[in-house]
C-alpha cells in the first residue's frame, strides 16, 4: 500500500484528492489531508465583507464535506517534514509516513513581520481583509468611520490575490460615494511596485482608474515600519504617509514547518518545476497552489488550472513514465470595480491580460480589460461554482493552457 500525504485542505489541497481519488485505486494507495481546523474559508468572498455584502457565516463549510470518500482527514498543526525519512511529525505528537508528499498550505498574512504594524493600532485604525475576523473587523470599523485619510497599502509582493488590493480601493470609493461621504474621505494607494499591477497594459487601465475616481497613487513605496504614535507610514527611504485608517495587505508567507523543514525559500514556499509542480529537491514532493513559488499570481485560478493537468502528470510521475501535460502559468481574475461593474484580466508565464473577450472569441459574454456589469455578475457567480463545480474537481469547460484566440495586442 501507497501512502500520498497531503499537507493543507483548502483550494488547491481539495482539488488535488479530489481529481486523485479515482485515479488512485484504493487497494493500492491511501490518502490523507492535514490541516489545523474543519474549516473551509471561501477566500474570495474576504473582500466583501468589511462593506457587508456576505456575512462571514457565509464564506464557511466543512473541509470533510468536500473531500471525497476513501480519503482520510486528519485534524491537527504541522510540526516539521523531515524528506529524508519520508515523515510529517504533526503538533498533537503524531507522525504520518509517506511515499508521496504534497504541500498545499498556502500562504497566510504575516503583519508581525513589519515594525510597528501590530502595535496599538492595530484593530484600532490599522486593518487586514486578507482573513475573516480582519475583514469583519474592517466592517465594523467602517460602518461608523466618520473620514479621513484612507490609506490602502501593500507590504510587498507576492500576494495572494493581487488585485484584491485594487479591487477593495474601487469598492471603498463607491461604498463612500453611496453614503454621500466621498468627500470627506481622501484615498491613497501604496504600493511596493512601480505602477497600479505588474503587468504593463493591466497597470495602464487600473491605474487611470484610480486616477478617474480620484485616488492617489504612491509607487515603489517599501515600508520600513509603522509609527503608531503619528499613525504614519514610513518607507526605508524615509518617505512618510499619514493615515486615519490604514488597510493593510501584509507580508504573505507560507507555513513556519516549511522553513523547519529545510523546503522553502526566504517567504517559506517551495521551489518547484514551474511546469510540472515537483520540488526541486525531493523526487516525492509536489508543491501546489499558492504554496509553490510559481512566477505567477497567487490566485485561486492558477490552482484551478494547474489541477486540471497535475492529475495525471503525478499518476504519470509514481508511474516512472515523463510529466507531459505542463502548466503554463494560466491565471485569470475578475476585479470588482465598485457600483455594479468588474473588470476581467487574462494571463500567462509570458504573456500579460490584453483586451478582448473571454472565453469565446468575440463573442464573451466576458469583456477583458474592461469594466462591465456582466463582469460583476461573473465574479458574484464564481462563489457558487466554487463550491459545487471546482472545488469537487468537476470538469469545466475551459480549457487549463491561456488561448491567444479573441485577444489583441495593446501599446503601453
Amino acid at each position: 500500500m501507497k501512502r500520498l500525504v497531503v499537507l493543507g485542505g483548502g483550494t488547491a489541497g481539495t482539488m488535488a484528492v479530489n481529481k486523485l481519488r479515482d485515479r488512485l485505486p484504493e487497494k493500492e494507495w491511501s490518502i490523507t489531508v492535514v490541516d489545523q481546523d474543519d474549516s473551509h474559508h471561501y477566500q474570495p468572498g474576504f473582500l466583501f465583507v468589511p462593506f457587508g455584502h456576505y456575512s462571514p457565516e457565509e464564506l464557511v463549510k466543512s473541509r470533510k464535506r468536500f473531500l471525497p470518500d476513501g480519503v482520510e482527514l486528519v485534524i491537527s498543526g504541522i510540526e516539521q517534514v523531515a524528506p529524508e525519512d519520508n515523515t510529517v511529525h504533526l503538533s498533537d505528537g503524531r507522525s504520518l509516513e509517506y511515499d508521496y508528499l504534497i504541500i498545499a498550505t498556502g500562504v497566510s498574512p504575516r503583519p508581525d513581520q513589519t515594525e510597528g504594524m501590530t502595535g496599538s493600532e492595530w484593530r484600532r485604525s490599522i486593518f487586514d481583509f486578507f482573513t475573516l475576523d480582519g475583514a469583519a473587523a474592517l466592517g465594523g470599523r467602517l460602518a461608523d468611520w466618520q473620514g479621513g485619510r484612507l490609506v490602502v497599502q501593500i507590504v510587498e509582493m507576492p500576494i495572494k490575490c493581487p488585485v484584491a488590493p485594487l479591487e477593495f480601493t474601487f469598492l471603498a470609493d463607491a461604498f463612500f460615494t453611496d453614503r454621500k461621504m466621498r468627500d470627506k474621505v481622501d484615498i491613497t494607494y501604496v504600493t511596493p511596485l512601480d505602477g497600479a499591477f505588474t503587468k504593463p497594459v493591466a497597470a495602464k487601465h487600473l491605474g487611470g482608474m484610480l486616477a478617474d475616481r480620484g485616488v492617489s497613487l504612491e509607487t515603489d513605496f517599501m515600508i520600513d515600519r509603522v509609527d503608531n504614535d503619528t499613525k504614519t507610514l514610513v518607507s526605508m527611504d524615509e518617505r512618510e504617509i499619514p493615515f486615519d485608517l490604514l488597510v493593510t495587505v501584509p507580508l504573505n508567507m507560507g507555513a513556519e514547518y516549511i522553513a523547519k523543514s529545510g523546503l522553502g525559500n526566504e517567504l517559506n514556499c517551495v521551489p518547484v518545476d514551474k511546469h510540472t509542480l515537483l520540488s526541486k529537491e525531493h523526487d516525492n514532493i509536489f508543491a501546489i497552489g499558492d504554496a509553490a513559488d510559481l512566477p505567477t499570481s497567487k490566485a485561486g485560478s492558477v490552482a484551478h488550472f494547474s489541477m486540471e493537468l497535475f492529475p495525471d502528470n503525478f499518476v504519470d510521475h509514481v508511474n516512472g513514465r515523463p510529466m507531459t501535460g505542463l502548466f503554463d502559468g494560466h491565471a485569470n481574475c475578475f476585479i470588482e470595480t465598485g457600483h455594479g461593474k468588474g473588470m476581467l484580466i487574462d494571463f500567462n508565464y509570458d504573456t500579460e491580460p490584453l483586451p478582448g473577450k473571454y472565453p469565446i472569441p468575440g463573442v464573451g459574454p466576458f469583456s477583458l480589460l474592461k469594466e462591465t456589469h456582466e463582469n460583476h455578475w461573473g465574479k458574484l457567480a464564481f462563489r457558487w461554482m466554487y463550491w459545487n463545480v471546482l472545488l469537487p474537481g468537476r470538469p469545466i469547460p475551459l480549457p487549463s493552457a491561456m488561448s491567444m484566440v479573441g485577444k489583441h495586442e495593446e501599446a503601453v
